[in-house]
């Protein structure tokens, strides 16, 4: 006769209730559910295209994008996210109130790219409807270093 030792009624027990989850497709803040629509907003960028205008090789560039909870209920930037290793994103963390503004930031890095023009991007996820994915976007020109003067021999 097989005796069931109390480690393998344990071990039974978890694997069953464990079965049993259901999966949600939710991105949990919290207490806030961004995927609820009940809890979506408004957003209004006032700033989703920058240009930084001309720098030089090897200095580093502060990009902001502002915007405003333009809806009624409290904002979340849920993802944020620089589309290259160049830059790096910041944001505003926690709940924006309705009316308030928060920000979205780049540190972008020339020495990580190249001289010419230069057009990148940040990724913003947001608790709003119908296009809860942002992209911002940055432009402007990288010039080379400026050469040193040849020593005559």
């Amino acid at each position: 006769m097989k005796v069931i030792t109390p480690m393998a009624v344990l071990l039974m027990a978890f694997h069953l209730l464990a079965c049993n989850e259901q999966p949600t497709n939710k991105v949990t803040i919290g207490e806030f559910t961004a995927a609820d629509s009940a809890n979506f907003t408004q957003v209004q960028w006032l700033d989703s295209v920058v240009n930084f205008g001309t720098m030089q090789m090897g200095e580093t560039q502060t990009i902001s994008f502002r915007m405003k909870n333009i809806g009624n209920k409290p904002l979340f930037l849920t993802n944020v996210k620089a589309g290259c290793g160049c830059t790096v994103a910041d944001f505003t963390k926690g709940a924006i109130a309705p009316g308030a503004e928060g920000v979205v930031t780049g540190e972008f890095d020339s020495n990580k790219s190249q001289t010419g023009e230069v057009h990148k991007s940040i990724f913003v996820t947001t608790n709003t409807p119908n296009g809860m994915n942002q992209t911002l976007v940055f432009t402007g020109k990288i010039e080379g270093h400026k050469a040193l003067p040849v020593e005559k021999k």
